[in-house]
C-alpha cells in the first residue's frame, strides 16, 4: 500500500513518475473496473515503465460503474450536478481525510493559510442539492478560516454585497467563490471597487445563461468587481485534487496532480507543448479509486507546466460543473 504521507510530500521536482507507477500497479490490480479496461487494451501492468505508457481510464465509466478499490466501503459519494436528461457521475470516496488533505494543501500551496482569509461563497446550482464534492470543500475552508463572517449565500444577493463590502472596507482578505452565471448575476446589479478581495469562479453556467467565451467572462467580472484578474478553481466529482489560476485562465496543479494532453485523433497517445487536446490528469490523491482520468475537456500545455481549457469535446455531453465555452 502507497502511504498517503509519500503522496503529500512530494515536491514540484520530487519522484512523481516512481510513485505514480506504484498508484498504477495497485489500481491496476485492486480497481476492478480499471483492471478490467486495461484488460480490455490488451495492456500488461507490469510491463508499463513510465507514466506516459499508464492508460487514462474515460470519466464516463463513472457514470455506470462503482470506480473503487475492491474491499473499500465508501465514506462518502460524491456526485456531478449534471443536466435534465443526462446520467450522473458518481465518485465512491473511501478515505475522506485524503481529500481534506489535498484540497487543504494545494490551497495552502497557492493562497496560504486558510485562517487568513474570509471565504464567501456563492454557490447556488451547489447548494440546491446533495453530494457536491464541491461545496464539501468550500465548507471545509470556511470552517478552517474560524471567521464568523465566512459563510455561504444562497439567493441572498443584497446581504453578500453588504458584507463583502463591509469586510473588503476594513482590509480583510477575502475570497469570494462562485459559480459563474451567480457571480454574473452579482456583477449585473452591483459595482464594486474592492481592494482586498479575491473573485474565483468555479465555472457553471448550468443551463441559465448564454455561455460565454472566458476572456468575456472575466472581463465582465473585472469591471464588476474593481479587480485586475479573475481567478478560477478548476476540480471535478472524479477527482480530489484541483488545480487553480490566479488570471487569465493558466491553471496550475499541485505536486501531486498532473495534467497532459492526448490526441484527438488517438486518445492513447499524447501530444506536445502548445497543442490543443484531451485534457488527461494524474490525480494521485485518489488512491483507491483511479488516478489516470482521461476527461472530455478539450486543452493545452504550455512547456511552463501550466494548462489552460479550451471547451468540451463536441461529442461530450455537458459536464454540470463547467458549462463555461472557452475559446
Amino acid at each position: 500500500m502507497i502511504p498517503s504521507s509519500s503522496i503529500f510530500s512530494l515536491k514540484p521536482d520530487g519522484d512523481f513518475e516512481k510513485i505514480a507507477l506504484e498508484v498504477f500497479r495497485f489500481q491496476s490490480q485492486h480497481v476492478r473496473v480499471y483492471h478490467d479496461y486495461i484488460q480490455q487494451l490488451g495492456v500488461n501492468p507490469d510491463a508499463v515503465a513510465s507514466t506516459d505508457e499508464i492508460p487514462f481510464l474515460p470519466i464516463q465509466l463513472f457514470k455506470t460503474q462503482d470506480v473503487i478499490a475492491e474491499a473499500c466501503q465508501p465514506e462518502a459519494t460524491f456526485t456531478s450536478s449534471g443536466t435534465t436528461g443526462n446520467e450522473v457521475s458518481r465518485h465512491r470516496v473511501a478515505d475522506l481525510s485524503l481529500y481534506r488533505e489535498s484540497f487543504t494543501r494545494t490551497f495552502s500551496i497557492f493562497y496560504g493559510s486558510p485562517s487568513d482569509y474570509c471565504i464567501l461563497a456563492l454557490l447556488p446550482s451547489y447548494l440546491e442539492r446533495s453530494g457536491s464534492s464541491l461545496v464539501f470543500m468550500v465548507d471545509e475552508l470556511i470552517r478552517q478560516t474560524g471567521n464568523p463572517d465566512s459563510g455561504f449565500y444562497l439567493n441572498q444577493l443584497y446581504a453578500l454585497t453588504e458584507k463583502l463590502s463591509a469586510l473588503d472596507r476594513s482590509g480583510q482578505k477575502t475570497i469570494l467563490i462562485g459559480v459563474s452565471f451567480a457571480l454574473l448575476d452579482l456583477a449585473e446589479r452591483f459595482t464594486f471597487n474592492l481592494q482586498n478581495t479575491i473573485i474565483m469562479e468555479t465555472g457553471g453556467m448550468k443551463g441559465r445563461r448564454k455561455e460565454v467565451v472566458r476572456e468575456e467572462l472575466h472581463s465582465t467580472l473585472c469591471s464588476a468587481f474593481g479587480v485586475n484578474v479573475i481567478h478560477s478553481e478548476y476540480g471535478m466529482t472524479e477527482l480530489l485534487s484541483q488545480a487553480y489560476s490566479t488570471g487569465k485562465g493558466m491553471f496550475r496543479c499541485p505536486p501531486w496532480m498532473r495534467v497532459v494532453i492526448g490526441s484527438t485523433d488517438d486518445p492513447f497517445c499524447l501530444v506536445g507543448d502548445g497543442r490543443t487536446g484531451i485534457i488527461k490528469i494524474i490525480d494521485l490523491a485518489n488512491l483507491y479509486s483511479c488516478s489516470f482520468i482521461q476527461t472530455q475537456d478539450m486543452g493545452k500545455l504550455h512547456s511552463d507546466g501550466c494548462f489552460e481549457v479550451l471547451g468540451r469535446m463536441d461529442d461530450a455531453p455537458i459536464r454540470g460543473c463547467n458549462l463555461l465555452v472557452y475559446d
